[in-house]
C-alpha cells in the first residue's frame, strides 16, 4: 500500500513540474506589442476619452497608421537578418571554389613552379618603346631579360618559362622582377601585377572576402583577375 501511494505521490510531483514548467515557458513569451494588442489598447483610450472632446478622426488613423508602419519594418528587419545570413553563407561557399586558383595581384616578385609557366602584367597608361622584362634571384643577381619591343597601352600580359639566359631551368621560388621602357619619350619603371597561389580565403564580415595568397592577404575586390 505503501509503494503504492509513493508512485502515486511521485507522479502528481511530475505532473506539478510539467504545469509549472509549462507556466514559466508561457512567461517567456514574446513581449512584443501584437495588432491585438494596439487595438485593445486604442479601446481602452476611447472609454477613456472626455465626451465633451472626443478623439480627432486624423490622430486615430495617425496611431493606426504609425502602428503598421512600425510593425512592417519589424518585419522588414527579421527578413533582413535571414537574407545577411543567407548571403554569408553563399559567399562562403563561392569562397571556397577559389582556394587553388591563382590572383592577379600588383607585385615586383613572382613565383615560378617546377614545370609551369610564371605570368603577369605590365599596366602601361600610354603606348610604350623597347619594353624589357628583367627577373632577379633572391641574391639580386640577374636571371634573365626578356625583351618585348615597342607595346600598345594597357595590361601588357608577359610570361617566364622558368630558365635563365642559358636555357637552363631555374629552381623553383620566388624571384624579382622588374619592366622599363621607353613612356612618352623618358625611360621608366613600369607598374606590375603577377599571379599569385590562393592559399586559403576567409569571410571576415564587413571585409568581405578575405584571399590569403603567396604574397599576402588581400580582399577579393582587389585582385584583378582569378586564373
Amino acid at each position: 500500500m505503501s509503494n503504492d501511494i509513493n508512485a502515486a505521490s511521485s507522479y502528481m510531483d511530475s505532473l506539478r513540474w510539467s504545469e509549472q514548467n509549462k507556466t514559466t515557458q508561457s512567461d517567456k513569451k514574446n513581449d512584443a506589442l501584437t495588432q491585438e494588442d494596439f487595438f485593445s489598447l486604442l479601446t481602452q483610450q476611447l472609454s477613456y476619452q472626455d465626451p465633451s472632446k472626443p478623439a480627432d478622426n486624423d490622430q486615430m488613423i495617425s496611431q493606426m497608421t504609425n502602428f503598421t508602419m512600425a510593425e512592417g519594418i519589424s518585419g522588414l528587419n527579421e527578413k533582413f537578418d535571414m537574407l545577411s545570413a543567407s548571403m554569408t553563407s553563399n559567399s562562403a561557399l563561392q569562397a571556397s571554389t577559389l582556394v587553388g586558383k591563382k590572383a592577379l595581384l600588383e607585385s615586383d616578385s613572382i613565383d615560378f613552379g617546377d614545370d609551369q609557366l610564371a605570368k603577369g602584367s605590365i599596366i602601361a597608361q600610354s603606348p610604350v618603346e623597347k619594353l624589357t622584362v628583367s627577373i632577379y634571384d633572391d641574391s639580386g643577381q640577374l636571371v634573365r631579360q626578356i625583351d618585348m619591343g615597342a607595346q600598345a597601352a594597357g595590361a601588357i600580359r608577359f610570361e617566364w618559362d622558368g630558365k635563365n639566359g642559358d636555357g637552363e631551368t631555374m629552381p623553383a621560388g620566388n624571384y624579382e622582377i622588374k619592366a622599363e621602357g621607353s613612356l612618352n619619350g623618358e625611360y621608366t619603371s613600369l607598374p606590375m601585377a603577377t599571379f599569385k597561389n590562393i592559399d586559403s580565403v576567409n569571410v571576415n564580415g564587413a571585409n568581405g572576402i578575405i584571399v590569403n595568397t603567396s604574397a599576402g592577404a588581400v580582399k577579393l575586390s582587389d585582385v584583378a583577375e582569378i586564373a
